[in-house]
């Protein structure tokens, strides 16, 4: 499931915005910048160069990845953020509970992200995935 049109980066400007007036800070598999907006609302966009892949399916598939991740923590988030995630190399190939893990561990060192709420959520996202149940 896709996240919300509201809730995206759409043009190009919003990103270029973003990416070099906030901050960012970066891990093995994404760099995440992020810049308060005006609009009381978050805003999230994803980056998936062909440096990346030449296949657009395969990019495409890693921003799917992305939007379940962050869509499963988007409750913990503070309005009025826009935040976007670039891909790294390293990230071909990774499922979605690594990806889910290295999306909560830069939002929660950046400080967006309440560590406590999303621990549960990550955890009880990780044993749905898995056929657990709490």
């Amino acid at each position: 499931m896709a996240l919300n049109r509201a809730l995206r980066l759409r043009k190009n400007s919003e990103f270029q915005r973003v990416r070099q007036q906030g901050g960012s800070m970066s891990s093995r598999l994404l760099i995440l910048a992020w810049k308060p907006n005006d609009q009381a609302t978050l805003r999230v966009g994803f980056v998936v160069s062909k440096r990346i892949s030449k296949r657009a399916v395969q990019r495409n598939y890693i921003k799917r990845l992305l939007s379940e991740a962050v869509r499963t923590l988007i409750k913990d988030i503070p309005p009025g953020w826009d935040i976007v995630f670039s891909a790294r190399n390293q990230i071909v190939g990774v499922s979605l509970p690594v990806i889910l893990q290295d999306v909560s561990t830069l939002l929660r060192r950046a400080r967006l992200l309440e560590s406590s709420s999303s621990t549960n959520a990550e955890k009880k996202e990780l044993n749905t995935r898995k056929g657990l149940s709490l």
